[in-house]
């Protein structure tokens, strides 16, 4: 996918915490609400005075979202927030401040520099990543991945399956999903079942049952969804092979928007608990 660079702007100190967009993406092309998060005041600092976002080539600004108690200007290409006196945003108290617009129609990456004020003292989180992605930065610039037509922005994370064993026909999916825009879980499929839905654990005259999701899950902007053990999960029955510890289930996951625009995200899942995390006893009652 093509990178969008923009200048890159040395840190001085190591941060103590990102301006970060929401994880999972958004579609090329798309309009998008990008909520920059901001969690902790610059270093030895009591709080946030100033937010200023500059805005890449590949984002077009449509608006941004006023916040009381601050000042707001914005021109094509920055968007700035100054707190008054009594408003400013005191250390790690989070709080999102939010531009909407118009994505490019080209895949890739995006990165929008953002500068905080904090009193005398700033922090230019505008960093871009170098020839070693995984290397971690000081002060990194808030990062958007613009996916391609079809993929859905969602972020997977603490993704696994309970193992299974010869003769055992089902088991169980878990993770976290979040949606920046807000999507419906409506389908889930994998070839190492014949069977795949989406369920939901409820208490039931005082026996837990499992019932069928068939109008899908929401999703709501922003919010983390849990799967897990004795809540929502993604049942897989009609096992074609025991699924061993240690090995990968591959699972399709589907959605649709607020416009019915239908997407779906690859992912693999590994197999067995997670490190630190015992797996409740018993069975599903259907």
């Amino acid at each position: 996918m093509r990178t969008l660079l923009l200048p890159l702007i040395a840190a001085a100190a190591p941060a103590f915490a990102h301006i970060t967009l929401p994880p999972g993406g958004a579609a090329a092309g798309s309009d998008y609400e990008a909520a920059f998060r901001v969690g902790h005041a610059c270093k030895d600092t009591a709080a946030t005075t100033a937010v200023t976002v500059r805005l890449p080539e590949g984002f077009t600004l449509v608006e941004a979202q006023p916040r009381a108690g601050w000042a707001l200007s914005s021109s094509a290409r920055e968007v700035r927030w100054t707190a008054d006196a009594a408003s400013a945003l005191p250390d790690k108290e989070r709080a999102e401040f939010v531009v909407r617009g118009k994505l490019t129609g080209q895949p890739g990456t995006l990165c929008f520099p953002v500068r905080q004020d904090c009193g005398t003292q700033s922090a230019d989180w505008a960093q871009l990543p170098g020839a070693d992605a995984s290397a971690k930065l000081p002060f990194p610039a808030a990062r958007l991945d613009v996916l391609p037509p079809g993929v859905a922005a969602v972020d997977v994370k603490n993704a696994w399956a309970r193992p299974s064993v010869p003769g055992q026909s089902g088991t169980g999916a878990f993770m976290q999903l979040s949606a920046p825009q807000g999507l419906r879980l409506v389908g889930v499929a994998t070839p190492l079942a014949g069977v795949a839905e989406l369920h939901e654990m409820q208490m039931d005259g005082g026996t837990m049952r499992m019932r069928e999701l068939k109008d899908g899950l929401a999703l709501p902007a922003r919010q983390p969804v849990e799967f897990k053990p004795g809540g929502y999960h993604l049942m897989l029955m009609d096992l074609k092979q025991p699924l061993a510890k240690g090995t990968q289930l591959p699972l399709t996951l589907r959605f649709v928007d607020a416009r019915g625009v239908a997407s779906q995200r690859e992912v693999q899942v590994p197999v067995g608990v997670p490190e630190g995390q015992v797996a409740p006893a018993g069975g599903h009652v259907h």
